[in-house]
């Protein structure tokens, strides 16, 4: 369990550093995004990632470890929303920014290690297209939560499903680091 917890912070801290990256270049433009666009950009994210594994060959440079990283940055943005609500314009300092996503990135490995503790660690006998399956099922569970303005009668809410977009992405970003180390 102990690697995992240190596969997880090597994963996170490479999108971190993408998500500070792109703070500096367009600060937090994507505060104005309802979390309904946000869950449409995962979806984005994902479905390429699925058109990719299913076609073999990608034409665009950045390939399924860019929409990974991705997907874990758009599901924290998506929590922040959730959180704070969108906003008519950029309003968050890089700072703040940074504070709320450490925030959910603490939170999401908080679950992830519970989760494992419980499952044994399932995830390492997973199939790479497993993870982008589930993903897509966690968007699709979240559009329809949100087309009933976020109101379940028994299931968890759209919180939940980012973060396990969040960690199935993660778990995706281990196995391909593992798979490199490997070769």
């Amino acid at each position: 369990m102990n690697r995992t917890s240190e596969q997880f912070d090597k994963a996170i801290a490479c999108c971190r550093d993408i998500f500070e990256k792109k703070l500096h270049d367009y600060g937090s433009s994507w505060r104005i995004m309802r979390p309904q666009s946000v869950t449409d950009q995962i979806f984005i994210k994902a479905n390429r990632i699925r058109s990719i594994e299913t076609k073999g060959v990608c034409k665009v440079s950045e390939g399924i470890r860019s929409e990974l990283m991705a997907i874990v940055n758009y599901g924290v943005v998506g929590l922040i929303q959730l959180e704070l609500g969108y906003a008519e314009n950029a309003d968050l300092t890089v700072e703040k920014a940074l504070e709320l996503y450490d925030k959910y990135a603490a939170a999401a490995k908080d679950l992830m290690l519970a989760k494992n503790h419980d499952y044994d660690e399932a995830w390492r006998s997973m199939r790479m297209e497993s993870y982008t399956d589930l993903i897509l099922m966690k968007i699709y569970r979240t559009k329809q939560i949100e087309s009933h303005a976020g109101q379940t009668l028994i299931s968890e809410g759209i919180d939940a499903n980012y973060f396990d977009m969040i960690n199935y992405a993660v778990f995706g970003l281990i196995k391909m680091d593992e798979a490199a180390a490997s070769k």
